[in-house]
């Protein structure tokens, strides 16, 4: 089956080696993606803004792949500080609440201490 690769054009991409999103057939696998504003470089120290931009960055990153929010079946975060996690939670319901994906919440340090979140998808296109 052949695979399409997605970038973001971070550089992290080339450095570490790998894409941030892989498609596979109907499947797309979105990796671990943080609240980097990818055209300023620039990430709010805002657990709530860096939410959203986890999520604009996710979606641009399934419309390359000709996909959408609505095809997301799994979602796990990742939080360095796991008691803020609640103070996501209007975002992530705004736009998975229809959805809802299954979903897992790990605590663990992030590649950088600006990260407060990170945020991995898997979706399935249905159309």
């Amino acid at each position: 089956m052949k695979r399409k690769l997605i970038s973001s054009g971070s550089a992290f991409e080339d450095q570490i080696g790998y894409s941030r999103a892989v498609v596979v057939g109907d499947m797309i696998f979105v990796s671990g993606t943080t609240g980097y504003d990818y055209d300023t470089m620039s990430i709010s120290d805002d657990i709530v803004e860096q939410t959203e931009q986890c999520i604009r960055n996710i979606d641009t990153a399934l419309h390359e792949a000709d996909s959408s929010l609505v095809d997301v079946v799994r979602v796990t975060y990742i939080l360095p500080v796991a008691k803020e996690f609640e103070k996501c939670w209007p975002v992530l319901k705004k736009y998975f609440g229809g959805i809802k994906p299954a979903a897992t919440m790990i605590s663990a340090g992030l590649a950088d201490d600006k990260m407060k979140i990170e945020i991995e998808v898997t979706a399935v296109k249905t159309s």
